[in-house]
């Protein structure tokens, strides 16, 4: 039997002012604070002895700088793959929060509203889910006996975990425990799904940070 694991790498805090939902919009990067999250995350991993063979980061700037420390730390080359990019959303480049001003109390927003199960303003949980669900199974192939580290956005890595749970893909996203590089650490047996394990390796510079607008 050989086991395999495969750490979902949430990237640390976004450099975002302006307060907006930037999505998948360009030129959002790590904040100072961001750039610190990534690299107690690399010296985690490479402490405690973590035999990570591959470093995968969704194209978005901000999983790429998250992901440099850690490819970095390791002696290893960083690829990318688009399957984990983060969820497509129709809000992207709005305020969507904070003191009564979010673009989402605007009516000509509603439209895309309708429906939270889906959602609505946004691309299918079921699609997210699946894109997920085949980056992992072919991250696990590719390290299989070892560890591989995939750095993405927190809706698909919480819904990724939903699915394996078996939970549903509709949540309250106050509830989702996956905060500000964070690792969900999916453990395999084989191809077969044993369980997993959360740590939140960069806890002691949140303070607020894991409430940033975006994912």
């Amino acid at each position: 039997m050989v086991s395999t694991t495969v750490h979902l790498l949430r990237h640390g805090e976004v450099y975002n002012p302006d307060g907006l939902l930037y999505g998948r919009l360009p030129g959002y990067g790590l904040s100072d604070r961001g750039q610190a999250m990534a690299k107690i995350v690399a010296d985690h991993l490479t402490s405690t002895g973590r035999d990570v063979t591959r470093v995968v980061a969704s194209p978005l700037q901000r999983a790429q700088e998250t992901a440099a420390p850690v490819a970095q730390g390791f002696g290893l080359e960083l690829t990318t793959d688009d399957r984990i990019i983060e969820a497509a959303n129709r809000f992207e480049g709005l305020v969507v929060a904070g003191s009564g001003s979010g673009s989402l109390k605007s009516p000509r927003n509603w439209p895309h509203m309708w429906n939270p199960f889906r959602p609505s303003w946004g691309e299918p949980y079921t699609e997210q889910v699946e894109r997920m669900r085949l980056a992992v199974e072919d991250a696990r192939r590719a390290a299989e006996g070892h560890e591989i580290v995939l750095v993405s956005h927190q809706l698909p890595i919480w819904l990724t975990r939903r699915a394996l749970e078996g939970g549903t893909l509709w949540h309250d996203p106050r509830n989702r425990q996956c905060n500000l590089a964070s690792l969900t650490s999916l453990h395999f047996e084989d191809d077969r799904f044993v369980g997993l394990h959360y740590t939140e390796p960069a806890a002691e510079l949140y303070d607020g940070a894991s409430k940033v607008a975006g994912a």
